[in-house]
């Protein structure tokens, strides 16, 4: 496998690593990021509320029992006579993307918001603060942990998941583990396989290190040295 990572050729090109690996990233974000703008607001309603909570782990966990490859193989077919582009491939694994990452964002916030002390509720009840200042200023910084854990969750599951998108034609990490199936060339499979793990690995450490950054030593109770 080292004498595979060592050939210039693996790295550039139309099926380098370089180019997989912006690929891969590039789908990830993009359900990252309507997973977000979906799952976040249902989950300060439901949270900051207390309405919805059973639809919303429902819902949730039907969407955690979906089996992936098959979902994207099945919207690959129903889709393939709308579209003559690559969108037949591309939106349904965003499709089934989004779906994963939905779950544990909402849950995330909801949880976070719903953990708020209800003393603190009352405390800034008693300040004049209006039910929307209450859960932006109050009730959402203190669940920021929570929040950064669901959306740490969900990109882990994106980031693994796109990975299998290669068995549908579409770009990424995966079209190593793939075409080298293909060949059966092990090397590249390998290869393959180990660059998606570190590219977890280093999302994984990127998000630990931020929400150290981001999150207020109170919430966590961080004793900081003086």
């Amino acid at each position: 496998m080292a004498t595979w990572f060592l050939d210039p050729a693996h790295w550039f090109g139309d099926d380098g690593i370089f180019p997989l690996l912006l690929q891969h990233i590039g789908y990830s974000l993009v359900a990252l990021v309507i997973a977000f703008v979906i799952a976040f607001p249902v989950g300060c309603y439901t949270g900051h509320t207390g309405k919805g909570e059973g639809v919303l782990i429902g819902t949730t966990n039907a969407l955690r029992s979906l089996p992936s490859f098959g979902l994207i193989i099945l919207l690959v077919i129903l889709l393939s006579g709308a579209f003559e582009s690559d969108m037949a491939f591309i939106l349904p694994c965003i499709l089934v993307l989004v779906a994963l990452a939905l779950p544990p964002i909402a849950l995330g916030v909801h949880a976070g918001i719903r953990s708020v002390d209800p003393y603190v509720h009352d405390a800034a009840r008693g300040m004049g603060l209006t039910p929307f200042q209450i859960l932006t200023q109050v009730e959402l910084p203190c669940a920021l942990p929570l929040i950064l854990s669901g959306v740490r969750s969900a990109t882990l599951q994106i980031v693994s998941t796109a990975t299998i998108a290669a068995y549908v034609s579409l770009g990424g990490l995966g079209r190593l583990i793939i075409d080298g199936r293909a060949a059966n060339d092990f090397s590249q499979m390998t290869a393959g396989a180990v660059l998606v793990a570190l590219l977890a690995l280093l999302i994984d450490f990127v998000f630990s290190v931020s929400q150290k950054m981001v999150v207020s030593p109170g919430i966590t109770r961080r004793v900081k040295n003086q």
